[in-house]
């Protein structure tokens, strides 16, 4: 493929011959953008193509670009010794060089009317070459994406332009006779015809060439998934405060809970008071039946095995309540209205202290306990 590089002419001056001697950077390094037709790839809009340091300034690259002719203007074939006399005005020198990322060498141009036109304007230069483009997608050391790859780098010859497609910049140059150009926006209107496309941003229609189509695009991809982004974080923010309330409210039920389960003063009197009516018949109904850490249903179920026997061992908890009603009914009967079970049952129960004090004990720790989980739930 045949290519052009544009740099400007610079550090100029005439000799005491006549001939204009000058320093042009001719070529460099990085990745340039091309038209898609303009590198033989149609169905792409724009290509990035990427010229490697190794392949730069690599020997034969630099030593290409050694004796090589000056031209006024780009020929359309290349320059060889078959038509060097036609289109030669000068010649690079042999002190070819990298510098940063350019490849530097001198030249000189002989032709009179060639050095004319550079004192009145004609001051860029155009490296042409020809190179092999490996169609190779990567990415640079940098982490700038290409499509393709520039190897075999190899010039012939260095143009005399008015004005270089990519102004004053180092590039690829003349697409009219010399292959691909990047797209710059100092490219004059008549060396271009330009392909518009209609793209719509936030609602609105606009003209513009393919590859600003290509970056609006890009840019819309970037905002959908910033967005997309944005409305997935925020999701995942209200889960985590729903996720929350709900802990908040599974606290406050259990403490709720708790609350509902914290007795007043009158409540554990009663309870106290309950408690001990029904160790006082049990006392008096069996005088030997064990009441300590026995809940109420297994004290009446004591009394009543005590009484009835061990038949009553696998009675339900209804059987065992009625039994033990009929038993202290039973007691009241038989005695009589005389009888002192009738006196002592006829106003409650009072049992002695040393009967009550597992129920006082159990109050207080009743009471103990239930502080505990009120602190317990405040916190």
């Amino acid at each position: 493929m045949q290519l052009t590089d544009v740099a400007v002419v610079a550090g100029t001056r005439r000799r005491e011959d006549g001939y204009l001697v000058a320093d042009a950077r001719i070529a460099r390094t990085g990745v340039q953008v091309y038209l898609g037709r303009e590198v033989g790839k149609a169905e792409m809009a724009t290509v990035r193509v990427y010229r490697p340091g190794d392949e730069v300034f690599s020997a034969d690259t630099l030593s290409s670009a050694a004796h090589r002719p000056v031209t006024n203007d780009h020929p359309a074939d290349l320059v060889t010794s078959q038509n060097w006399k036609q289109h030669a005005v000068g010649q690079t020198g042999d002190e070819v060089a990298g510098e940063g990322i350019f490849i530097r060498v001198p030249l000189m141009v002989s032709d009179e009317a060639a050095i004319r036109d550079i004192e009145a304007g004609k001051r860029e230069l155009s490296a042409g070459y020809t190179c092999d483009l490996d169609w190779t997608a990567g990415k640079t050391p940098s982490g700038e994406a290409y499509d393709a790859v520039q190897r075999n780098i190899r010039l012939n010859h260095v143009a005399i332009v008015a004005r270089g497609r990519a102004g004053s910049e180092v590039r690829i140059g003349d697409a009219a006779q010399w292959g691909a150009a990047p797209i710059t926006d100092k490219t004059p209107e008549k060396e271009i015809t330009m392909t518009l496309k209609t793209v719509t941003v936030d609602g609105i229609p606009i003209e513009v060439t393919d590859q600003g189509a290509t970056v609006i695009a890009t840019l819309q991809s970037r905002v959908a998934d910033a967005a997309a982004k944005f409305t997935d974080a925020e999701t995942k923010h209200q889960q985590a405060l729903a996720a929350k309330d709900a802990d908040i409210a599974k606290k406050d039920a259990e403490i709720d809970a708790l609350k509902g389960k914290v007795l007043d003063a009158a409540a554990i009197d009663k309870l106290v008071a309950d408690r001990a009516d029904l160790i006082g018949k049990a006392k008096v109904l069996a005088k030997d039946v064990k009441t300590d850490g026995l809940s109420d249903a297994d004290i009446k179920k004591a009394v009543v095995i005590a009484v009835v026997g061990d038949s009553a061992k696998d009675k339900s908890p209804t059987y065992i309540d009625a039994r033990f009603d009929i038993l202290v009914e039973d007691a009241v009967k038989k005695t009589g209205e005389s009888d002192p079970f009738r006196e002592i049952v006829k106003d409650g129960l009072t049992p002695t202290a040393d009967e009550l004090k597992p129920v006082h004990d159990a109050r207080a720790k009743m009471l103990a306990d239930m502080t505990s989980a009120s602190l317990a739930s405040a916190n």
